[in-house]
């Protein structure tokens, strides 16, 4: 076996190590994070601007939690969907044009989200 060929056989046992719910909540709080630059809620906010692209990210976490809800437990799940919440007002706030109630980034899968 060559050096790339134990590389992957190394990852494959880490990753098989990781409990189902670490990974979810893993990838979830990645998405999070790239919402909220998205949204031009990091360091340097405005520069990193960009709300086509926080729609895309809200709205994949949205479908994440949603659908993970169930397996990861109340525990797990009511943080994330905190999370979600503040991430789906933050972006109809930055919105000059807020959608509809039920049309927000995420809302398909949350329903309609409210301060």
């Amino acid at each position: 076996m060559n050096d790339a060929d134990q590389d992957i056989s190394d990852m494959t046992r880490d990753i098989a190590d990781v409990p189902a719910v670490e990974v979810i909540t893993t990838v979830a709080v990645h998405l999070m994070s790239a919402a909220a630059v998205s949204l031009g809620l990091a360091e340097g906010g405005e520069k990193h601007r960009d709300l086509d692209e926080a729609r895309k990210l809200i709205t994949a976490l949205a479908g994440l939690v949603t659908a993970a809800a169930p397996e990861v437990g109340t525990y797990h799940a009511a943080p994330l969907r905190d999370g979600l919440k503040s991430l789906q007002l933050a972006f109809r706030e930055a919105s000059t044009v807020p959608d509809a109630p039920g049309q927000g980034p995420g809302e398909a899968f949350t329903g309609p989200v409210v301060g």
